[in-house]
């Protein structure tokens, strides 16, 4: 039997699989959302640093700023709203679930680090940012188990 040699061009020229709908449509809402985030976090950076840093205090543009982030806030809402309806089933239980322990952590942690602060009973300040923290590293962490134990 005569072989042919595989040559590294053989190996390269490869003919990638071909991706079904749900893939691609998964695909290109995962890359929306991720911009859509992104884009908050930096509205909101924009808006808590801007006065101090760029503006000095212009209530003006901190103004601006704030309807910037609220606009940009209501584009990842609706691109998380869409992600979410294009999941399958275990997928979406897996998020769900995910974003129902964040959101519990957040309730349970908030009122008692609210209620420390407000009697000086920790010795630093709480604020919307640290519960915004522990509210995403628990979603975070929830969406890596979820998803690690239905594999």
């Amino acid at each position: 039997m005569l072989y042919k040699k595989t040559t590294k061009a053989d190996i390269m020229n490869q003919p990638k699989p071909s991706e079904n709908g749900y893939q691609s449509r998964f695909q290109t809402n995962t890359k929306w959302l991720v911009r859509w985030n992104g884009a908050w976090v930096a509205a909101t950076l924009l808006m808590l640093l801007g006065p101090k840093v760029l503006w000095n205090n212009a209530s003006g543009f901190t103004l601006l700023a704030v309807g910037l982030d609220v606009a940009v806030g209501v584009g990842m809402v609706l691109a998380t709203k869409k992600y979410v309806m294009e999941l399958d089933e275990l997928q979406r239980k897996v998020f769900l679930n995910a974003l129902g322990i964040a959101m519990g952590v957040g309730l349970i942690a908030g009122a008692p680090l609210s209620a420390m602060d407000a009697y000086h009973v920790i010795p630093f300040h709480v604020n919307i940012g640290l519960l915004l923290i522990i509210m995403g590293l628990t979603f975070f962490v929830s969406f890596l188990y979820g998803t690690w134990r239905y594999r």
